[in-house]
């Protein structure tokens, strides 16, 4: 159930990111979007990375334990970054 929130976690900050973009963007909206999807997939991965740590040392669950997690909370956000950055570039 965790990491199901932690990922939902990760739409709701994309969608602040880019909605973000958009309304600071003006007549360059889709460019915005773009650099937010852009911006987005680093600082993603690097809470994906402190959701990891946390596990590892506060959890007790191993780096192996916890690394297919680290993947799949970070690769199901980051795809639909992607696939903004895609659309509107």
């Amino acid at each position: 159930m965790r990491t199901a929130l932690i990922i939902l976690g990760g739409f709701v900050l994309l969608a602040v990111f880019v909605l973000a973009a958009r309304l600071a963007g003006g007549e360059a909206a889709d460019k915005a979007t773009v650099i937010a999807a852009q911006v987005f997939i680093p600082v993603w991965l690097a809470l994906a990375g402190v959701n990891m740590w946390v596990g590892v040392t506060k959890a007790g669950f191993t780096v192996a334990q916890e690394l297919p997690i680290l993947l799949l909370i970070f690769a199901l956000p980051a795809a639909a970054a992607a696939f903004i950055w895609w659309h509107y570039s």
